[in-house]
C-alpha cells in the first residue's frame, strides 16, 4: 500500500495544504482513509509524518477541513513555528500521528484523569531517517509519554520506522534508553518547555513524566482506534471534526472519488514558497 501527496497553495502561507492520494491516484483523507495497521498481527502501525525532524513549522492534520489535508497551525492570526528552546533545534524526532485514531474529548482517561485532546494520537519517530512532510511510514510502537496539555490528555507514542536499519534492536522503551541514551530525557524536556517562548507555563505529565512500556502504549493506541470507530459510525458526536472519507463504505460520511477531487480542486493551485521568517532560526534561552 503506497501513498503520495499533492501540495496546494504556497508553503509558509495560511492557504498552503498537503493533500493525500492512494496508490490509485485517488484523493483520500490521511486521518480516515490510511489504515491504522500496516500489519495487524505484528502490531505494526501506519503513521503520517506531519513535521520532519529538525524543522519548525507546526504542520498538522487539519481535522476540521474536508479530507483533512496537512496545514500549518495558526495562532493569533499568525503561522505557528515551534521555537528552538536551547539546546533543541525544531522537532527532535519525525513528529506525526497514527491514522484512524482519535483522542475523545468526552472521555476521561482512567490513568491520567483528563479527557482527550480531540486529535489523532501523536507519534515521535526516533529512527535515523529524516522523513518528508506527508510521508506515510510503518512503525513499531515502543512506549508512550502522557503529556497533560492545558488540562487535556495528549499521548506521545514513541515509535521507530520499521525500515530503519536498527529497527530490529528496538522492541520496548528500555531499548531506547539503552541504545539512544539521553533521547527520552530530551523528549520530556522538549515537551515540557516548547510552549514557554509563547508565554505559557511548562507542560505537565501524568505518571511523573515516566514513559509507559510497549504493551501499555499499544493498548492506548487501540483504545483511540475504538473512539475513532465510534466517531465514524456516529455513535459519538463529531462536533467540529470533519469525517469525510473515501474508504469507510459503511460510514455516513463516505464521499465519492469525484466529491473528493472537487474538494482538492477548490483550493488554490501550488505556488512558490514564501520566505520563512528569520525569527525561526533564533535560539530561546531560559532558566529551568
Amino acid at each position: 500500500m503506497s501513498f503520495t501527496t499533492e501540495e496546494r497553495g504556497r508553503p509558509n502561507t495560511q492557504e498552503y495544504r498537503v493533500f493525500f492520494k492512494n496508490s490509485e491516484e485517488k484523493y483520500i483523507s490521511p486521518f480516515h482513509d490510511v489504515p491504522i495497521y500496516a500489519n495487524e498481527a505484528e502490531n505494526i502501525f501506519h503513521a503520517i509524518v506531519e513535521v520532519p525532524r529538525w524543522t519548525n513549522a507546526k504542520m498538522e492534520i487539519a481535522t476540521k477541513d474536508p479530507l483533512n489535508p496537512l496545514k500549518q497551525d495558526v495562532k493569533k492570526g499568525n503561522l505557528r513555528y515551534v521555537a528552538n528552546v536551547f539546546p533543541h533545534k525544531g522537532y527532535i524526532w519525525n513528529y506525526g500521528a497514527i491514522p484512524q485514531t482519535w483522542e475523545d474529548p468526552n472521555h476521561k482517561d482512567g490513568d491520567t484523569g483528563c479527557c482527550g485532546d480531540n486529535d489523532p494520537i501523536d507519534i515521535c519517530d526516533i529512527g535515523n531517517k529524516v522523513c518528508a512532510r506527508g510521508e506515510v511510514i510503518k512503525v513499531k510502537v515502543l512506549g508512550t509519554l502522557a503529556l497533560i496539555d492545558e488540562g487535556e490528555t495528549d499521548w506521545k507514542v514513541i515509535v521507530i520506522n520499521t525500515e530503519d536499519p536498527e529497527a530490529a534492536n528496538f522492541n520496548n522503551i528500555d531499548d531506547v534508553r539503552r541504545l539512544k541514551p539521553g533521547y527520552l530525557e530530551a523528549t520530556v524536556d522538549w515537551f515540557k518547555r516548547y510552549k514557554v517562548p509563547d508565554g505559557k507555563p511548562e507542560n505537565q505529565f501524568a505518571f511523573d513524566g515516566e514513559f509507559k512500556d510497549r504493551d501499555f502504549a499499544i493498548r492506548t493506541v487501540k483504545s483511540t482506534h475504538e473512539f475513532w470507530n465510534a466517531l465514524m459510525s456516529k455513535k459519538t458526536s463529531a462536533g467540529e471534526i470533519n469525517c469525510m472519507n473515501t474508504s469507510v463504505s459503511d460510514s455516513p460520511f463516505f464521499c465519492s472519488a469525484a466529491g473528493a477531487e472537487a474538494v482538492v480542486k477548490s483550493v488554490c493551485a501550488s505556488g512558490a514558497e514564501d520566505p520563512t521568517p528569520s525569527s525561526v532560526d533564533k535560539w530561546f534561552y531560559y532558566e529551568k
